[in-house]
Formats: structure tokens, sequence, C-alpha cells
């Protein structure tokens, strides 16, 4: 059960579905779901014409592909992490320390609503 007060959490999860939709809409803008996993994302290339015989519209499209894909890779490790916060608020585990099981403390929530450790184990990468 979670420790956080429940207008703090009220608070929190309105800001998490808030971003979510702030980043979905930025996922859509350089991307798209990619349809045999609707979790995940893929980069498009930018919009445009590109003549067939033109290798500098060609590389430029490729560099802007390459662009949108670093972007993309960056907000959808973010989107995961909001859909994940939003997912343990449901389950009744939000708040509590990956590492430790310990809670995580109230200003580190509020700082970033996504973390998944307390202060003490912020470092650690979960991801490996």
């Amino acid at each position: 059960m979670t420790h956080i007060p429940e207008s703090d959490l009220k608070d929190l999860t309105s800001t998490l579905a808030r971003e979510r939709t702030e980043l979905e809409a930025a996922l859509e803008a350089i991307g798209r779901r990619k349809p045999n996993n609707p979790t995940d994302w893929e980069a498009e290339p930018p919009e445009g014409e590109v003549q067939p015989g033109d290798d500098n519209e060609q590389a430029d499209k490729i560099e802007g592909y390459e662009e949108n894909a670093a972007i993309l890779k960056e907000l959808e490790i973010r989107y995961n992490g909001i859909r994940s916060a939003l997912e343990r608020i449901e389950n009744g585990t939000y708040g509590i320390c990956e590492v430790s099981g310990e809670n995580i403390e109230l200003e580190r929530l509020h700082a970033n609503p996504a973390a998944r450790t307390c202060v003490e184990h912020k470092d650690i990468d979960l991801n490996t």
C-alpha cells in the first residue's frame, strides 16, 4: 500500500496523465506505433518528396530520419516510464523503491513523478 497522502497521489496521477498525453502527441509528430506491437514506436522520415536522382535530398531525408529516431528514443523512454508509474499507482506499488523496497521520498516524486527508486538508489540503471 502506498505511503503517499491521497491529495499528493491525486496531484501526481494528474501530472503523469497530462505528461503521458503530451508525450503521445510528441511521439505521433515524429513516429508511429508499430502495427505488430502498439506499445512500441518507430520513427518516420520527415515529410516531403525526394527526387530519385538527388543525392543531397536523399541524404537530408536520411539525416532527418536519424534525428527523428534519436528524439523518438528519448521520448519513448520517458513515455514508458510514465505508463509504468501509472500502472504502479493502479496496483498500489507506486512510491516504492524498486531496489530497496523502501518508500520513495515525496519530494523526489514531486520532482520526478515517474521515479522508480529513492534518492539513495537514483543512479542505479534498472534497464539492464
